[in-house]
C-alpha cells in the first residue's frame, strides 16, 4: 500500500489561515432552549457561566465551516447544535480549528473542552475521549463526472486507483484492506493521498491527480451539488459507525450533562429543526448512546 501526501503546501497553508483565525469566531444564534433545561443547569450549576472551546474542522460545508458573508463567524449543523447543548447547560462557546487529526489530541492536551466537528464515534478514537453519538452515518462515494474508473464502492473496484482522504479518517484502513484484495486478482493496490480537510480532497478529484473520496454522504452530495459538471456519486456506503460528540475522559459530569441537554434537544424537535435548517436528512438523526473505549 502506497501512502502519498501530494498537499503539504496546501495543507500547511491552510493550517496557518485556520490558527491565525484563533479560538474566538463569533458565535451562531442558538435556539430558545427547552424549558426543561432550567433544571439541568440547577443539577449541573459547574458549567453555568463558563465559556468553553470547541475544537473543530471547519470545511465540511453544512457542518461546520466558515460563513461564506461573514468569515468571522463559523455556520453550520455541528455549530448551531454546539450552541443549543451551551444554551441549554447555560456555557458559551468559543472555536479553536485544527486538521482533523488533530481533534482529539487537542481535546486530550486541555486546549478545548469538547469535540463536535462531524466526527465518526469508532471504539478506537474513543480510547482517547468519551463519545456521546447524535447522528447515523452513510458514506457517499464521490467520483470525476461518468466515473471513468467505474468505482462502486471500498471494494476491488477501487484496485489501481487513487483515493483521497483526510488523514485519520476510518476510510483509510478500510481502503488500505482492499491491498490484499486487490493483489489476490493480479491488480495493484489502492493508492492514497491524505490531505488534511474535505476541501483539498475534492479539489484533489476536480484537478484530476485523485479518482474518488469516500467521506459523509451529505458532504458528498454537497460536492456534486457545487460543480454538477464535473463531479457524481458513485454509490453510497453503509458504514457501521455513528457521529459523536467527544469530551475528555474523566469528566463524567460534563459528559451526562451534555447528553442529558441533547436528549432534551431532540425530544424538544430542535435538533430535527436544526437538520431541516441545514439541508440534512432528518432521518440522519440519532437516540444519543455512549461510545467508550475499553
Amino acid at each position: 500500500m502506497h501512502i502519498t501526501s501530494l498537499a503539504a503546501t496546501l495543507r500547511a497553508a491552510a493550517c496557518l489561515a485556520a490558527l491565525a483565525f484563533g479560538a474566538t469566531g463569533a458565535h451562531a444564534e442558538a435556539a430558545k432552549p427547552p424549558a426543561q433545561c432550567a433544571a439541568l443547569q440547577a443539577k449541573y450549576p459547574q458549567f453555568k457561566g463558563k465559556n468553553l472551546v470547541n475544537a473543530i474542522n471547519p470545511h465540511t460545508p453544512g457542518y461546520e465551516t466558515l460563513d461564506p458573508k461573514d468569515p468571522s463567524r463559523y455556520v453550520g449543523f455541528d455549530i448551531d447544535l454546539g450552541e443549543s447543548i451551551g444554551a441549554c447547560l447555560g456555557f458559551t462557546l468559543s472555536y479553536k480549528p485544527v486538521t482533523f487529526a488533530a481533534l482529539l489530541t487537542t481535546l486530550q492536551s486541555g486546549q478545548a473542552d469538547i469535540v463536535i466537528s462531524d466526527i465518526y464515534a469508532t471504539e478506537e478514537r474513543a480510547k482517547a475521549a468519551d463519545f456521546i453519538t447524535y447522528s447515523k452515518v452513510f458514506d457517499g462515494v464521490l467520483v470525476a463526472k461518468g466515473n471513468p474508473k467505474k468505482i462502486t464502492g471500498i471494494n476491488t473496484s477501487m484496485c489501481g486507483a487513487i483515493a483521497a482522504e483526510n488523514t485519520g479518517y476510518v476510510e483509510v484502513p478500510l481502503i488500505q484492506a482492499l491491498a490484499a484484495q486487490c493483489k489476490a486478482i493480479g491488480k495493484p493496490a489502492p493508492e492514497i493521498q491524505l490531505y488534511d480537510n474535505n476541501q483539498n480532497c475534492i479539489q484533489a478529484i476536480l484537478a484530476g491527480r485523485a479518482d474518488t473520496y469516500v467521506n459523509d454522504v451529505n458532504t458528498v452530495d454537497g460536492a456534486v451539488k457545487a460543480y454538477p459538471d464535473k463531479l457524481e456519486k458513485a454509490v453510497a456506503v453503509t458504514i457501521p459507525y455513528s457521529v459523536g460528540i467527544a469530551v475528555p475522559k474523566g469528566k463524567t459530569d460534563f459528559r451526562d450533562a451534555v447528553m442529558a441537554a441533547l436528549v432534551l434537544l431532540q425530544k424538544s424537535g430542535i435538533q430535527t429543526e436544526l437538520l431541516k435548517k441545514h439541508g440534512l436528512p432528518v432521518a440522519n438523526l440519532e437516540a444519543p448512546r455512549l461510545v467508550l473505549g475499553k
